[in-house]
């Protein structure tokens, strides 16, 4: 048999290791309450698209961050929010069956805004997931004063008492300004079950590539056009690989895609004036690709009209709900 006590002064009990953690959180909000941006700045690293149009997050995107003591993987959800579609109706099935299989719900609060009966739904639903522990998180907090900021406390601590829901921690933060961030992660940390690592160490994400260049295309495209097409566009990357013949050392990254409206007048707007803003897209989505790949991209983008897609479960599953 080793002996483990060599080296211990007798009557002296060594500290034990901290025991390593990991387990999966969630964010979860109305549409624009932040998630995104949280998930990024924890994780270090853009995995997760941000858009300044609610509603854009539609893949269940994990962000893992990697420490000596603990993996944290972050399980985003789309914005929590009342159907009107299809589309609308898959979303909140998807939010709510990843809430009953993570360990911690965190649920977001933007401090520039009041709380209100969208929050209320949300709280209600994390009410229903009984085993999962529940931290609220006021988010945007560079945006709010001091004052402002304190009233939203109280009213997310009066939130939980009204709907059932006990929070383990409340906790004010600014991804933006990366205010607290770091606190957070502790936090999360703390209340995630003892486990070895779940996913090799480097890994930042486990969504396929391709998914997530058809969101940052996806992304591109909703910047550009603001408020004419917001929901309307799905994207779909065809083919995907490394150009052959290429010289050593200078690899270049061919990627085709669909971007897919609804409307032959939403495909005008796509396009744009002589192609102008698919251009425009184009380059805009590639700068991001290369910069998430760190490979050189070629990107051919086309314009395909997929009828009332969000409402026929035919094309919703082609183009992957």
């Amino acid at each position: 048999m080793p002996d483990h006590t060599a080296g211990h002064t007798p009557g002296q009990t060594p500290e034990p290791p901290a025991a390593h953690r990991s387990g999966f959180a969630s964010f979860v909000g109305r549409p624009n309450a932040g998630k995104s941006t949280l998930t990024n700045a924890l994780v270090g690293q853009k995995v997760v698209i941000t858009s300044s149009k609610p509603q854009t997050t539609r893949t269940v995107v994990r962000g893992i961050v990697h420490r000596p003591d603990a993996q944290l993987i972050l399980v985003d959800t789309p914005g929590l929010h009342r159907p009107r579609t299809l589309l609308g109706e898959r979303l909140n099935d998807l939010v709510k069956t990843t809430l009953a299989e993570v360990d911690v719900v965190a649920a977001c609060f933007p401090a520039n805004e009041k709380v209100g009966p969208g929050d209320r739904f949300i709280v209600t639903e994390m009410a229903k997931v009984r085993r999962t522990t529940k931290v609220a998180i006021a988010t945007k907090t560079d945006l709010a004063t001091p004052e402002q900021i304190g009233q939203h406390l109280l009213d997310i601590q009066a939130l939980g008492a009204e709907t059932g829901v006990e929070w383990a921690e409340i906790v004010p933060v600014s991804a933006a300004a990366g205010d607290q961030v770091g606190l957070l992660a502790d936090l999360l940390v703390g209340v995630l079950p003892e486990g070895p690592a779940l996913y090799p160490d480097g890994d930042l994400t486990d969504a396929p590539e391709e998914i997530l260049v058809a969101e940052l295309i996806r992304e591109a495209a909703l910047e550009d056009v603001r408020d004419e097409l917001p929901h309307s566009i799905a994207v779909v990357v065809e083919e995907m690989g490394l150009r052959e013949g290429r010289p050593e050392g200078k690899p270049l990254l061919d990627i085709h895609a669909n971007v897919y409206v609804e409307r032959d007048s939403q495909k005008g707007i796509m396009i744009g004036h002589r192609g102008a803003r698919l251009r425009k897209v184009g380059t805009d989505a590639r700068k991001q690709i290369e910069a998430l790949l760190g490979t050189p991209v070629y990107l051919d983008l086309r314009v395909k009209i997929a009828k009332d897609w969000q409402r026929d479960p035919r094309q919703l599953r082609k183009l992957g709900f």
